[in-house]
């Protein structure tokens, strides 16, 4: 395949945020997610978005195929025992090839080697075909939840990951 993921540097900023934004406009669309209905959704994502988040301590994956940026993938830490799956993120000509699966295994372990023992997100409750590949991934539904400022119900997951998990 390949692929390799590595550390985003400063310098990858303007391109982790097109990479976000291309990679969710489908998602926009077909939820008709709007810049003014839903500001904060990753579809509109600009570089200060992703400078404030590494400046809060966000770390940024990307992932390149033969050497062609098509993905990439952010774990916050929450707390000690936390990490929060962030932006991850495949361009839509790269799906169903296996990068989403590798981002994802790349954040858990991550995750894991910085002494997390679950994994969080959260996604658009009706975005039921995200959730049942994140199931796959033995993610399982905390709850649901409605916000005044989002025109969507947000799906909580979690994952337990421990040192077998990948």
């Amino acid at each position: 395949m390949g692929i390799r993921i590595i550390d985003a540097a400063p310098g990858d900023i303007p391109l982790l945020a097109r990479l976000i934004r291309d990679s969710f406009q489908d998602v926009a669309e077909r939820f008709h997610l709007t810049s003014e209905n839903a500001p904060k959704h990753p579809s509109n994502c600009e570089p200060v978005w992703v400078q404030s988040a590494i400046e809060k301590g966000i770390r940024y994956y990307l992932l390149l195929n033969a050497d062609t940026p098509c993905g990439c993938v952010a774990i916050e830490r929450a707390n000690p025992e936390v990490c929060y799956l962030e932006r991850l993120s495949v361009l839509p000509e790269f799906r169903r090839k296996g990068f989403g699966e590798a981002l994802l295994r790349h954040a858990v372990a991550e995750a894991r080697d910085a002494g997390a023992h679950r994994m969080e997100i959260g996604i658009i409750a009706a975005q039921t075909d995200l959730r049942d590949w994140y199931m796959k991934f033995w993610f399982s539904l905390r709850d649901t939840a409605r916000f005044k400022h989002l025109p969507f119900e947000v799906a909580f997951m979690f994952k337990n990951i421990q040192a077998s998990d990948g």
